[in-house]
């Protein structure tokens, strides 16, 4: 007998560990998360949420929430500067940039816009203390279930499920799943106990702590905003780093622990001395918040899955901080996760589906490890992404940040025919053009006189996305659906305003070309986005699309139903 009952169980309740309990708990999966911790961390640790993530939150109803709590680096920022001190850094001596003026009354020259790669904006920065209290309250609103101050202390698995003993609160039970997650950091106990290897150099030089302070230093920033001041001279060397652009602060500072150092020895006071001695003036007031040891690591899990059990996030890739890879690259693992689980617990899909996990998320986890460490060895090539760079990036083999965070590309066995090369590693809108296995093409189009990203589209389900023609694909979706018992969306992006109520409407008829198909050909795209099939024109019967979800759901023709 067991104390609890649940589908999936996720070990650690961080950002990934939110991220998948949210979106499994969105497909209706019955979810438990716990995590050791007593709270949500008040440590912003990561700061830079990237694109496929907005997109991601996007579809979980959460951008305006995510943009409410971000952090406005519009005011001019200087990217990265240097000094001795934060007081003697030479940017901050020039004049700060004049305010805005306000835009002259009149007709504005027509210039068309740049094509947006993806629907997702905040106004700059979201520290992952501020995702994760957005995360949270959206999961338990989702149904997932949430324990703090719980922590897995030993799991079995066998061919039916999971056992797990969880130490919390009010004592140990146990806890029966179908699968577990694993988003328990970098040195996920869950790996270790499942004696998966590493591959990877591993730590990347001396522990470090993390630092957060909270200061009013308009004395010392005069008017400008930067994102990292790296402090060097022959006694000091660390980085401070911007998280609020007004009151809070982080310092990353090293220490030795052959000389006989070690995380507790920075106490307030002592980390106080180090903040006054990087500012380069005791006259700010400095409140100590926190204090977070922790070291750079580049490791990859030599597998993301063993039986019922999954890795995810750091657990599963520990990624350099340049480039904003890692929480990243964990979120999108939680996102393609979820929907597989959902599909598989509710016997719309073989279990064989899981094993697509392993094949897509582990070489884009080692392309994020890999874009990470080319650019800790030569950090010009990430803080500078200017034009003139491009051959010396190529030659290093540095690929732009947005390609990495939107441009991987799957080959397995949920994708039809892929094509897994990257036309370009410098511009990412020559990668997301309807090719199998890449996330599908965003294009503003209008539903009911509303503007809506192809994206919005998708919904989490299976959707075909039809052009103009494709009205047949429509109608081979309705039965398709009906037969596998599988949701199933359909819309036909027209350019037709009189097509009738709940039209998707594309007045410049740009779908079929940002796609890869004629006007009667069409898009299956599935639940996270990512194009599982491409036919260029109709459809020779209403089985072809039956006979390719069949294909890519490890179905048998002798367990659809009616």
């Amino acid at each position: 007998m067991h104390d609890a009952r649940v589908q999936v169980l996720v070990a650690g309740a961080g950002t990934v560990g939110l991220t998948a309990a949210l979106f499994l708990a969105r497909h209706g999966v019955d979810v438990l998360a716990v995590e050791r911790q007593p709270g949500l961390s008040e440590h912003p640790r990561a700061t830079g949420v990237g694109p496929r993530t907005l997109e991601i939150l996007r579809e979980a109803g959460l951008a305006e929430a995510i943009d409410e709590v971000a952090v406005d680096m519009a005011k001019g920022s200087l990217g990265k500067i240097k000094g001795e001190t934060l007081a003697s850094a030479d940017a901050l001596t020039r004049p700060a940039p004049p305010a805005r003026r306000a835009p002259v009354p009149g007709p504005r020259p027509t210039v068309e816009p740049p094509q947006e790669v993806g629907p997702g904006r905040i106004r700059g920065t979201c520290p992952q203390n501020r995702l994760d209290a957005v995360l949270l309250p959206a999961a338990r609103r989702h149904g997932a279930t949430v324990l703090y101050g719980t922590e897995l202390v030993s799991f079995s698995q066998d061919d039916e499920g999971v056992t797990a003993i969880l130490d919390g609160p009010d004592g140990r039970r146990s806890v029966r799943a179908d699968y577990l997650v694993a988003a328990d950091g970098v040195q996920s106990p869950v790996r270790a106990a499942l004696a998966i290897p590493t591959t990877g150099p591993g730590p990347l030089g001396g522990p470090k702590v993390n630092i957060l302070f909270r200061a009013d230093l308009t004395s010392l920033t005069r008017g400008h905003s930067f994102v990292a001041c790296e402090i060097t001279r022959p006694d000091f060397h660390g980085m401070l780093m911007t998280i609020d652009g007004d009151r809070e602060w982080v310092l990353h500072f090293g220490y030795d622990p052959d000389a006989g150092e070690s995380a507790r020895d920075f106490t307030p006071e002592r980390c106080r001395d180090l903040v006054h001695s990087a500012l380069g003036s005791r006259a700010p007031e400095v409140e100590i918040v926190s204090v977070l040891p922790w070291r750079i690591r580049a490791l990859v899990a030599s597998r993301f899955s063993d039986g019922r059990v999954f890795l995810a996030g750091d657990a599963a890739h520990a990624v350099p901080p340049l480039g904003a890879f890692g929480m990243n690259t964990g979120i999108a693992d939680a996102h393609n996760l979820a929907w597989k689980l959902a599909l598989v617990l509710r016997g719309r899909a073989a279990p064989d589906l899981l094993d697509t996990y392993d094949a897509e998320r582990r070489p884009v986890g080692a392309l994020a490890v890999e874009q990470a460490r080319l650019r800790l060895a030569d950090p010009r090539l990430h803080w500078d992404a200017s034009p003139a760079l491009a051959a010396e990036r190529a030659r290093a083999g540095v690929v732009n940040s947005p390609v990495v965070h939107l441009g991987c590309r799957y080959d397995s066995t949920a994708v039809i025919a892929p094509v897994t090369d990257l036309p370009s590693h410098e511009d990412i809108t020559l990668d997301l053009d309807g090719a199998p296995g890449s996330r599908v093409p965003h294009l503003w189009v209008t539903r009911d006189g509303a503007r809506i990203s192809t994206l919005d589209l998708v919904r989490s389900r299976f959707t075909v996305l039809a052009g103009p023609r494709g009205a047949a694909w429509i109608q081979a979706a309705t039965g398709v659906a009906d037969r596998l018992g599988l949701e199933l969306g359909a819309e036909l992006i027209t350019t037709d305003p009189d097509a009738g109520p709940d039209t998707v409407l594309d007045p410049g008829g740009r779908w079929p070309a940002a796609a890869g198909i004629t006007p009667g050909g069409a898009l299956l795209v599935r639940p996270d986005g990512f194009v599982a099939w491409r036919a260029a024109d109709l459809p020779d019967s209403g089985r072809d699309l039956e006979r390719v979800l069949i294909r890519l759901l490890g179905l048998k023709t002798d367990v659809r139903r009616g």
